[in-house]
């Protein structure tokens, strides 16, 4: 009789966990309520405090309310470091990640990505007093980038003889490069250009004009998600085929803000 008890016990545990292997994340998002996207905070345009309010804004946090709008739930953003983004995607803390995530064979090994919704030129930016104009003299100096960014994965790929110098945040790797403390500063070039209108009258900066690397950012989703996946990439095609995704990159990146430029890139699956 107790071997038939522990048999069934074993049976339950098995079928519990086979349920709980097999929950569906859409499901799960619609019956809370509530999609919560991890993003950066801190990199405008795509998230950033907005100067009046102090609330998350930017071409980011709007691509993921469009898939929680689709979802019929709110949207809760939870701001999160570079570093931090695919271990917190892992780990259940947030349901997707709208965070500069750039593609990566590394990272796709880890995580799925959304069909591209954004296409970055890594590049660099170097004080106009170094004299330096071009990619191949920074060979043996020091770079920096976010730590646990693509910009850093890049630098340390296709510039292996420098030094590279990763901080936390953008403003304390930017203000390694007006300190003179670094030599280069590696990041979207969107970024970059921001940065250096900031600093003309104080620290007059220069973006090399041949981009380091070109690649395609993707929402981030758990593996095994593909109800979830599916639901997001319809989103997108959906934003893309109807025009609203140019409304929504115009606001953030277009005509009349800083940025001042067109999209120029297809919204379609990322291909390693």
């Amino acid at each position: 009789m107790r071997l038939i008890s522990i048999l069934g016990l074993a049976t339950l545990l098995a079928a519990g966990a086979a349920t709980a292997a097999n929950a569906d994340q859409l499901a799960d998002i619609k019956a809370r309520g509530k999609l919560i996207c991890g993003t950066l905070g801190t990199a405008e345009p795509f998230s950033f405090q907005h100067p009046q309010t102090r609330e998350i804004v930017g071409y980011d946090v709007d691509v993921c309310q469009k898939v929680a709008e689709s979802l019929g739930v709110t949207l809760e953003l939870k701001p999160i470091a570079v570093e931090a983004r695919i271990p917190e995607l892992i780990q259940g803390r947030v349901d997707i990640l709208a965070a500069n995530l750039g593609y990566t064979p590394e990272r796709a090994k880890q995580i799925d990505f959304s069909y591209s919704y954004f296409v970055s030129q890594q590049k660099l930016m170097v004080t106009k007093e170094s004299g330096i104009t071009a990619l191949d003299q920074l060979a043996g100096k020091k770079v920096t980038a976010l730590k646990g960014s693509s910009s850093e994965q890049g630098v340390r790929r296709l510039i292996p003889t420098a030094e590279t110098v990763t901080f936390q945040d953008t403003s304390s790797a930017y203000l390694a490069l007006v300190q003179d403390k670094v030599d280069a500063f590696c990041a979207s070039e969107l970024i970059l250009v921001k940065l250096r209108q900031q600093s003309q009258a104080k620290t007059p900066m220069l973006v090399i004009e041949k981009s380091l690397f070109v690649e395609p950012w993707g929402l981030g989703l758990r593996k095994n998600e593909a109800a979830l996946k599916d639901h997001v990439n319809a989103v997108l095609a959906k934003l893309a085929s109807s025009g609203e995704i140019d409304k929504v990159f115009g606001k953030w990146l277009g005509e009349g803000t800083a940025f001042n430029i067109k999209r120029d890139f297809p919204v379609e699956e990322i291909k390693g």
